[in-house]
């Protein structure tokens, strides 16, 4: 995969919470190999969502860009092989 259009973020820190600035995108869990299914998440109208796969509750913060995290961190990057 060269890049993706929609960010995504992960949960390496256990957070219950992360804020991010965007209200579509991917939650992937963990980074891999800990990673699951990557989930599209869309917020719509609502400022919080929760993945259904790991339980990970996402907040819109429109103070914060599309790639940052507040925990900073949970941005997650595709690995060159």
């Amino acid at each position: 995969m060269a890049g993706h259009g929609i960010p995504h973020f992960q949960n390496d820190g256990g957070h219950r919470l992360i804020e991010v600035g965007v209200k579509e995108f991917m939650c992937t869990g963990a980074n891999v190999p800990f990673d699951h299914p990557h989930i599209y998440i869309d917020m719509g109208d609502d400022n919080e969502k929760v993945c259904s796969y790991c339980s990970t509750l996402y907040r819109y913060n429109a103070s914060l860009k599309a790639e940052e995290t507040n925990p900073p961190g949970c941005v997650f990057h595709v690995k060159a092989a």
